[in-house]
């Protein structure tokens, strides 16, 4: 199949910082056709172009949920798109104002994945994480994630990995801003480095955390 990416034009770019200045449906109808050739297109094309190795990726929805938010601006101020590999666990690309930003790991939690987590962490499998943590930090990626202040219940203070264990999500990532090879071929290739980097990663993730529910029903009280 040819390659279908050509680059994040500058003009993506530009649309979020008028966005971020002017964030209304007026606006967004008005500026709409800059959004479908600039922002997503190109987005779904790198996706679809690495899908290949990574998988089916898929883009999130350029509007905000403002329900149950005090943030009531209707529209995202980003544009992400993600390769889910398990519940809440998966390789993430996301286009704003900044620029390019790179990412991956789990991020939505459920009980019973922090508690899988937590326990993996504290057998031998968790020599295995904090090498894939050294690996893609090594190559620029930045360490993330929800943290505990303090340390969860039952573990010492001495534990080895007792800083991964305080983890309730965790994440790398690696923002690049605007380059000119943004706006290049050059740009899937940066995203497909930092993806392969961060697999070892995400596969731990995507093995020993597991998804959401295990299926299993709870036993009766």
């Amino acid at each position: 199949m040819a390659a279908r990416f050509q680059g994040i034009p500058v003009e993506a770019f530009e649309f979020y910082e008028a966005l971020a200045a002017e964030n209304t449906k007026a606006w967004w109808t008005a500026h709409k056709a800059t959004y479908d050739t600039a922002v997503r297109g190109p987005v779904e094309d790198l996706i679809a172009d690495l899908a290949e190795e990574f998988g089916e990726g898929r883009m999130f929805r350029p509007y905000n949920d403002v329900r149950f938010s005090k943030d009531k601006t209707p529209y995202k101020v980003h544009q992400g798109a993600y390769v889910p590999t398990e519940d809440g666990i998966g390789y993430y690309v996301q286009v704003s104002a900044s620029g390019l930003m790179v990412a991956g790991g789990w991020w939505s939690p459920s009980p019973k994945q922090v508690a899988r987590y937590r326990d993996a962490v504290d057998s031998a499998a968790g020599v295995v994480l904090e090498k894939a943590v050294a690996a893609a930090e090594k190559t620029g990626l930045t360490l993330g994630g929800d943290v505990m202040k303090t340390r969860p219940r039952g573990v010492p203070e001495d534990h080895p990995r007792i800083e991964l264990l305080r983890h309730r999500t965790l994440t790398v990532e690696r923002h690049d801003g605007t380059p000119a090879w943004v706006s290049t071929r050059k740009a899937i290739t940066h995203v497909q480095k930092q993806w392969r980097a961060m697999a070892p990663l995400i596969e731990w993730l995507t093995d020993h955390v597991g998804p959401e529910d295990d299926g299993i029903p709870p036993e009766p009280r």
